[in-house]
């Protein structure tokens, strides 16, 4: 075989393993370090770990922290949801208290408000009554001694009768029904005992003291009572004075 044949074929053999062996020993090494920037790499990381580890012991003291505050946080709540109860409470109650006695106060006010009023309304009704009185006392004398000196008659005030009737079977109170009734029959007659004339007179007093302030037509009811009593009267002395001469003409 031709040597320069061989030296040919081997040459490019060589080249090409040397170039390989070359290539492979290159590469080695640069997966070496390769292989050495990936254990850094993973170092790195495990410390990152590390850190990451550590942070999240610190976030998880952090949240125990947060938690620990948050039952600060709580309690302080339930102090502060207590003192507003209390706060409550007390201002309730002193309110309450402070009600209670301006209550009191009041009731005291209107009680003695009431008082005077009272006392100021029984004098001004002992006054008014002492004057009724008055005007009464004068109607009464005016009325009686003018039927006690015959110038006025039973006839003279018979007209009136009708009126009162009315007004005693309407009146409701002070009289009662028997009052009603007996009064009534009074007004009927024509004539009257004294006890009947005097029984008369009192029931229209009763009658104008309850109605006096209605209007002039209930005093007629006092006036024809004081009438019948002075023409009662009146006849009781006629009778008396005849009785009398009749006596001395026997004698």
């Amino acid at each position: 075989m031709d040597v320069s044949l061989i030296l040919g074929v081997v040459g490019p053999i060589v080249t090409i393993v040397t170039i390989l062996g070359t290539t492979l020993y290159w590469l080695g090494g640069k997966f070496k370090e390769i292989e050495m920037r990936f254990r850094e790499i993973d170092m790195r990381f495990r410390e990152i770990n590390e850190r990451f580890g550590q942070i999240d012991e610190r976030f998880k003291q952090i949240d125990k922290r947060f938690e620990e505050i948050d039952e600060r946080f709580e309690k302080i709540d339930e102090r502060f949801d207590k003192l507003e109860k209390d706060l409550k409470s007390y201002v309730d109650t002193k309110f309450s208290e402070l009600r209670g006695y301006v209550d009191s106060r009041i009731n005291e006010l209107r009680s003695y408000v009431d008082l005077k009023f009272n006392e100021f309304r029984s004098y001004v009704d002992g006054r008014f009554n002492r004057l009724v009185n008055i005007i009464t006392g004068q109607n009464e004398f005016i009325t009686e001694f003018l039927g006690f000196r015959g110038v006025l008659d039973s006839k003279d005030v018979s007209f009136v009768k009708a009126t009162l009737r009315s007004m005693v079977t309407a009146a409701t109170n002070p009289l009662t029904e028997a009052e009603k009734r007996r009064l009534l029959e009074l007004i009927d007659k024509d004539e009257l005992t004294l006890e009947e004339a005097d029984e008369l007179l009192q029931l229209a007093r009763k009658f104008v003291m309850e109605y006096g302030d209605r209007g002039p037509d209930v005093w007629k009811m006092l006036w024809y009572a004081s009438v019948m009593h002075g023409i009662t009267l009146r006849k009781l002395e006629e009778k008396r004075s005849k009785e009398g001469q009749g006596g001395s003409s026997s004698g």
